[in-house]
């Protein structure tokens, strides 16, 4: 039976910043979903959609993002064809989508901008988080419990959170509004505490319920590879979330005679998702490499590391090799990438071209220049034209 966390639960007591190490409000207690059907069932469904030539996982809820979801005033609330319809969504997702229609569009948002910005970490990497399809958008290549992996799950739930708060104090979502969040003890006494701030508690309670729904009904042996890879999610779902709740910070805005700034209205704000996604890249860079014990948790291969926080990202699996296209892991190989002939990074010829060679082509870039003010009131550019040298990999 599907247990659903009513929303009432989810808009609680405000959350407050994590007073010590391993204690996050909200994250271990509270409803969990449960698996809506016997593993063998879920198998059978996976071997009927076999069309796809994926497994069912490589379906994913990642989708939402590839295509438009129709915003709220354009289906009747409750309708059930309209989350039917929508593809890679696990029991749970659709039962949540169907109490909460109206948020699906933003968990689309979220899942396009935690693309994108997979994308721009990994722009001058081999594997450069490439969408391959509509339906498992990364491809096979998320089937590896690799550290690249690890890193698309956390900044995707990053992008849900992000998203769902954002949503909340535009008044996009009927249920939820402007952060409730308790005023900052350090803030000076003559500052206001209002506004109308990034709600990150919901959007933190929402993006937990609905992006660990999928792994929440898996049922796995216990100690098996495939309930390591579950927890590996779990915990790199987290880690995203983490990243946006931790980031947000106090903004604040002056009033008074002439921008004196004799007074301050301040109020909680999400930090730029670049951000978030810069500090998501540095725990992919020191990702903990974990394996699943007889008893169902996960352990360090190499004991001499520290253990990772729940703000750590992890990873089961070695990576691919992304030199080659590979149609088994999934890699598309780097054949045919830009590179940078003078730089000894991975962006680099010598390395991005994995030693196989690059050849060197000239291309036109048109530039906007001497561009001047006219008074009254535009700006005149003239289009300059230069050929640049561009080398790319054999």
């Amino acid at each position: 039976m599907l247990v659903l966390c009513p929303f009432s639960l989810l808009q609680g007591a405000p959350l407050q910043k994590p007073t010590a190490p391993g204690v996050f409000p909200g994250h271990w207690g509270g409803p969990r979903l449960r698996p809506t059907m016997p593993s063998r069932l879920l198998l059978a469904a996976a071997l009927l959609s076999s069309w796809a030539q994926l497994p069912a996982e490589a379906s994913s809820w990642w989708s939402l993002a590839m295509s438009p979801v129709q915003r709220p005033e354009m289906f009747i609330i409750g309708a059930q064809p309209v989350c039917s319809q929508l593809p890679g969504l696990s029991p749970g997702q659709r039962k949540l989508c169907q109490l909460y229609q109206e948020h699906m569009a933003y968990i689309g948002e979220g899942a396009k901008t935690g693309i994108k910005e997979c994308q721009y970490q990994f722009r001058q990497r081999r594997w450069n988080c490439s969408t391959v399809d509509n339906t498992s958008v990364f491809g096979r290549v998320m089937q590896i419990g690799s550290r690249e992996t690890a890193f698309t799950y956390a900044v995707s739930a990053a992008g849900v959170v992000n998203a769902i708060s954002r949503a909340c104090r535009e008044g996009e979502l009927s249920t939820c509004g402007c952060s409730r969040a308790a005023r900052p003890k350090d803030l000076p006494r003559d500052w206001l505490w209002g506004g109308c701030g990034d709600n990150v508690e919901y959007g933190y309670r929402f993006a937990k319920e609905f992006v660990d729904a999928r792994e929440r009904e898996k049922n796995f042996a216990k100690g098996s590879e495939e309930q390591g890879r579950v927890l590996m999610n779990l915990q790199n779902n987290e880690a995203g979330r983490r990243a946006v709740y931790k980031m947000a910070d106090v903004a604040c805005k002056c009033h008074g005679v002439s921008g004196s700034c004799s007074l301050k209205t301040c109020w909680l704000q999400l930090a730029e998702f670049r951000k978030v996604g810069d500090q998501l890249k540095e725990k992919y860079d020191s990702a903990a490499a974990m394996r699943i014990t007889r008893k169902g948790k996960l352990e360090l291969v190499n004991s001499r590391f520290n253990q990772p926080t729940p703000e750590d990202l992890v990873y089961v699996d070695s990576s691919p090799d992304y030199c080659l296209r590979n149609e088994t892991t999934g890699s598309l190989g780097t054949q045919g990438r830009l590179c940078n002939k003078t730089s000894e990074g991975m962006d680099g010829c010598e390395l991005m071209c994995c030693g196989r060679g690059y050849d060197q082509f000239k291309s036109v870039q048109v530039e906007r220049c001497h561009c001047k003010f006219h008074w009254c009131c535009y700006v005149k550019c003239r289009k300059c034209t230069e050929i640049i040298d561009q080398y790319v990999c054999k």
